[in-house]
């Protein structure tokens, strides 16, 4: 039996470099085809066929059809939105600047593509797809507060996720709905609030602050809010 040399590809590393390139081209087609045929298996399959994909190479790259190929543009936009922060040092900025800077460029990553963002918002909206939204929210927050330097591993690393997830949703559903000024504003009001948060929690510490959280879900909970 041959010997693998240094410079050959094992056969895994030779379908992960297939898969790569090929999403690449489905999603290159995807964000053509959505703005009129949306985010849907008939779509997917379209998507694949016009990537020179057969229907079986399609399934097998994307299993899920949509529900994969929504999750790949999004984690496109957040390496898109990584990309285009390659030059900033975030040590230089506050950390809310850093915040605002990461959140804008994750936005307009996904504006490149407006036509298909739109109808990606829609479909990333369906009930069934909301554990999917969620966790794809989730890691784009995750990414900028990582960018950002963010080390936390206690309680704080998961309130700032999740605050951040709701800011980057909500401002690219106003940026699609009223332009790019209301959603800039939106974004400034809503780190500000975060900023307010934040000092709230440094003054109660973090074992009232935890009581009163706890309180607050409780009644979240069974509808007393």
């Amino acid at each position: 039996m041959g010997v693998m040399t240094a410079t050959a590809k094992s056969p895994d590393a030779s379908h992960a470099d297939w898969a790569s390139e090929a999403e690449g081209r489905v999603l290159a087609e995807a964000l053509r085809l959505a703005p009129q045929q949306g985010w849907t298996w008939r779509a997917t399959h379209a998507a694949g066929a016009a990537a020179g994909l057969c229907a079986g190479e399609t399934e097998l790259l994307l299993p899920n059809g949509p529900r994969d190929l929504a999750a790949l543009y999004s984690r496109r936009c957040d390496a898109a939105a990584l990309a285009a922060l390659a030059d900033v040092d975030p040590t230089t900025l506050k950390v809310r600047e850093r915040i605002r800077r990461a959140a804008w460029a994750r936005v307009e990553a996904a504006m490149k593509a407006e036509a298909a963002t739109r109808r990606w918002s829609g479909y990333m909206a369906l009930p069934p797809n909301a554990p999917l939204a969620l966790r794809l929210v989730w890691e784009s927050a995750d990414a900028i507060w990582r960018w950002a330097g963010d080390v936390a591993t206690d309680e704080n690393h998961y309130t700032k996720r999740a605050l951040l997830g709701g800011i980057l949703a909500s401002t690219l559903l106003i940026r699609l709905a009223s332009g790019e000024d209301a959603a800039r504003a939106h974004l400034d009001r809503r780190i500000e609030g975060v900023m307010r948060f934040e000092r709230l929690k440094g003054r109660l510490g973090k074992l009232e602050f935890g009581r009163l959280t706890a309180g607050w879900l409780g009644r979240l909970r069974y509808r007393a809010l």
